[in-house]
């Protein structure tokens, strides 16, 4: 009975027809070598469309004679390789055609027995395309990166140069205020002027954050804090903000100390844009909810309001960069779509986590950040009071240098209007000319000065014996991390951004107490 014999060859005939069909319609080149001799014994119709060569031009060359490899004696290696193992990958190799054209190509071979003899078969496939790609996508991410760069520089930049202006702005209507002798009209116009350098002020610190929260440069603080006093900040310092708009916020705290291991200014400055947020989009008269809890080991921080609410495609995106929920056309309320942005960063490097929801446009909206409790049973009793109230008791001499005249002959004047001596200087080879005579206990210095800068101002009277005992304060417009860095490293002692709160400065000169002589 042959039947089982036919069976047999019919299968086989069939695998050899659907081999035959593979290699044929393949997009890969597909070449069959004597394993002995390593020259070519057939080659698929993608291989001759990709190099040029007729089936029988690839018949009997070795794999270097068809432009594969670099060179003769690379090929050969290739070869001894794939002996030895059986097997070879490379990949990358170049592939020169009949017409010149040099291919990329991922190359895979090995050796297997076929009927009575041993053959090795090469996959060959063009990768160019790919390659080309790679290469592009390397060049964008490097211009990329270039302009990310500049981006920064330029933002840096920008914040200093707007900076400048704005801090003779800020001493000059606190001159003003001082003065006194005015009317209802000047009062109100004082007024105004006020809060919008101050919300300048505010825009400018956003254009920082933007460098900072791209690049995950946001630096922490951490200490040992209670989120009642933290909550407190933000409130004091929204509050003018809510009663201008005659809104009405109700805060509860939780029973008893919540202890977190945070950066207490940054939370601070977390629940404050929740509250700004909240404020900004609300209606005059609305109301804004501030609740503190303890919550599963966790802090829990809510920020509740009646405003307008979020539509729900909103709330997936609403903590990206440059998102807004007011897209109108008057910016009444202003903003860069930074604030929750930053509150998410902020959160997330306190191992936190923030959640919005609203019911909708009309509904408010609510805020929620969860934030781990601290595990630390030590108390601390040796942190410095977040707010003093201290005044200054004495004069003391004091010494602004800043190469914006005007912005050094405000400050000047502020000072003496709270009893100090002053004198002033421009540059920084007359800043260490007038320090050596006038003898200060408080130096007051720009970063950017011409000729020599503020650091080498600071490295120069820290040199100096006389001026031991002299508070170095950096007063600037550049307020990056690496800023207070290089300023901490060159000698001050604080660095302060333009402009500075005035009661920040009172604060400052009156709770230090120069050395005795």
């Amino acid at each position: 009975d042959s039947t089982p014999i036919r069976q047999a060859e019919r299968l086989v005939e069939t695998s050899e027809v659907r081999y035959r069909r593979l290699f044929e319609s393949a997009r890969d080149g597909i070449l069959i070598l004597d394993a002995d001799t390593m020259r070519i014994v057939d080659a698929n119709p993608f291989m001759e469309e990709l190099l040029g060569y007729s089936h029988d031009q690839f018949v009997g060359k070795e794999l270097w004679e068809i432009g594969l490899f670099q060179d003769k004696s690379e090929s050969e290696e290739a070869v001894r390789k794939l002996k030895e193992t059986g097997y070879v990958r490379y990949e990358d190799l170049p592939l020169e055609s009949e017409r010149g054209k040099v291919n990329e190509v991922e190359f895979i071979c090995n050796i297997y027995q076929e009927g009575g003899r041993r053959v090795a078969q090469c996959n060959i496939r063009d990768i160019t395309a790919r390659k080309q790609m790679e290469r592009r996508i390397q060049e964008q991410a490097k211009e990329l990166a270039t302009t990310s760069r500049r981006k920064d520089e330029f933002l840096a930049m920008l914040s200093h140069e707007l900076r400048n202006p704005m801090a003779p702005m800020v001493n000059a209507l606190q001159l003003i205020g001082q003065a006194g002798h005015e009317n209802e009209l000047q009062r109100e116009a004082r007024g105004v002027i006020e809060r919008q350098v101050r919300h300048l002020s505010r825009l400018t610190d956003d254009l920082l954050e933007v460098s900072r929260i791209t690049t995950g440069r946001i630096g922490l603080h951490i200490e040992r804090v209670d989120v009642s006093g933290i909550v407190n900040g933000a409130v004091e310092r929204l509050q003018p903000n809510i009663d201008r708009r005659q809104q009405e916020l109700t805060v509860t705290l939780a029973e008893g100390v919540i202890w977190l291991d945070a950066d207490a200014s940054r939370l601070e400055q977390v629940i404050g844009n929740l509250l700004n947020n909240a404020s900004k989009y609300n209606s005059p008269g609305g109301r804004i909810w501030l609740t503190v809890a303890s919550e599963d080991h966790h802090a829990i921080i809510r920020v509740r309001d009646d405003g307008i609410g979020m539509a729900p495609e909103l709330l997936p995106d609403i903590f990206d960069l440059f998102t807004q929920a007011d897209k109108s056309l008057d910016r009444s309320e202003g903003g860069l779509g930074i604030g929750l942005a930053l509150v998410k960063s902020l959160v997330e490097l306190h191992r936190g986590t923030v959640t919005v929801h609203s019911e909708g446009i009309g509904k408010g909206s609510e805020f929620t950040v969860r934030l781990p409790i601290s595990t630390n049973a030590q108390v601390r009793h040796d942190l410095p009071a977040k707010h003093s109230t201290s005044t200054a008791k004495d004069s003391l001499r004091v010494l602004v240098v800043d190469d914006n005249v005007d912005a050094a002959k405000m400050c000047s004047m502020l000072l003496r209007a709270w009893g100090h001596e002053t004198r002033t200087a421009h540059n920084g080879p007359d800043a260490l000319q007038r320090a050596t005579g006038f003898d200060p206990h408080v130096i007051l210095c720009d970063i950017g000065l011409p000729n020599m800068d503020g650091y080498e101002v600071a490295r120069h009277i820290r040199q100096d014996p006389h001026l031991k005992g002299v508070m170095l304060v950096a007063v600037t417009g550049y307020g990056q991390d690496s800023d207070r860095q290089r300023s901490k490293e060159a000698g001050f002692d604080l660095h302060m951004v333009k402009p500075v709160e005035s009661a920040k400065l009172k604060t400052l000169l009156a709770d230090f107490h120069p050395p005795k002589t």
